[in-house]
């Protein structure tokens, strides 16, 4: 994105596929008894934009919008100068964030912020160290081992002391600012874009679902009861014998059933309205710029 453009089209895209999948989900459980109307769910529902404290996609929406102005910064940023905002961006964000007497209060607009600063210097000044796959291979590998390890650490030592362990486990890792939980996906991240993958139409397909499956899966808290609580019986089978193979086994249907959904309502809506859009673009927009001319020039005689 730092070396693109970002248009009204791609954001219409996004904010259509949020409020289509809010306002089906909504439709389908409020007709099936699973969640009661209420003036207070149908704001949310028609609004795009929800908790900024904690809503992952209401804030990936806002953090969209301040892409073309982050891009200006970027593209006149020199590399040192670029460098050294990254290194205080993480020094406040993950060292600070990471220390359990510190801690930092964030919200993920200014954490994808963050994220967009660090990825978009891989962009812009492509090193030999970011080409190496094996180093970043490796690198995964002891990073994901460290983060089971940090886990099992905390949980013992904090029950060999005294402490509540498993309330403080995955501290290390609870969330993406956490060092070891950035540290993974940066390794993983380089890891994977180094490998010489040939273009695949399958791969492609399925990437173009991602934000779909999110949509669909994690919509809302009355779709998080139906599906993981009532439906699947997470808590239920946690001493089960096929545990692992039940949570193996309905992440891959969800992801499959929510990519084959979202596929169709690529194929069969997203297409056909942005046809729509790009055929009357440009007389939408003579018209719109026309009356906002005229409005500008009232107040000025005014």
């Amino acid at each position: 994105m730092c070396k693109s453009h970002i248009t009204l089209k791609k954001f219409l895209k996004l904010v259509l596929e949020v409020e289509f999948y809010k306002i089906l989900i909504y439709g389908i459980f409020l007709v099936a008894g699973v969640q009661k109307f209420s003036l207070t769910s149908l704001i949310h529902v028609l609004s795009p934009i929800g908790r900024v404290s904690g809503d992952f996609t209401s804030c990936y929406l806002l953090f969209f919008l301040l892409i073309p102005f982050l891009n200006i910064l970027i593209q006149n940023l020199k590399e040192k100068q670029h460098l050294l905002l990254v290194a205080l961006l993480l020094f406040i964000y993950t060292l600070i964030g990471t220390l359990p007497t510190f801690g930092v209060s964030m919200n993920y607009v200014s954490w994808f912020v963050v994220l967009y600063f660090l990825s978009s210097y891989f962009r812009m000044y492509p090193h030999d160290i970011w080409q190496k796959t094996r180093l970043w291979g490796i690198a995964t590998v002891v990073l994901m081992i460290g983060s089971i390890g940090s886990i099992l650490g905390v949980n013992y030592f904090g029950n060999y002391f005294g402490k509540n362990g498993f309330q403080y486990a995955c501290w290390f890792v609870s969330d993406s600012n956490k060092f070891f939980a950035l540290a993974l996906a940066v390794s993983a991240f380089l890891f994977f874009k180094n490998l010489k993958i040939r273009q695949s139409k399958f791969i492609n397909t399925v990437a173009a679902s991602c934000f779909g499956v999110l949509m669909i899966h994690a919509n809302s808290d009355a779709m998080r009861q139906w599906l993981w609580r009532d439906t699947l019986n997470n808590v239920g089978m946690y001493s089960s014998p096929y545990l692992v193979l039940h949570a193996l086994g309905s992440v891959l249907a969800i992801y499959i059933v929510c990519t084959a959904l979202d596929w169709l309502r690529i194929r069969f809506l997203e297409k056909p309205v942005f046809r729509f859009y790009d055929r009357h673009y440009d007389a939408l927009r003579a018209r719109v710029t026309s009356v906002g001319n005229r409005i500008c020039e009232r107040l000025r005689i005014s």
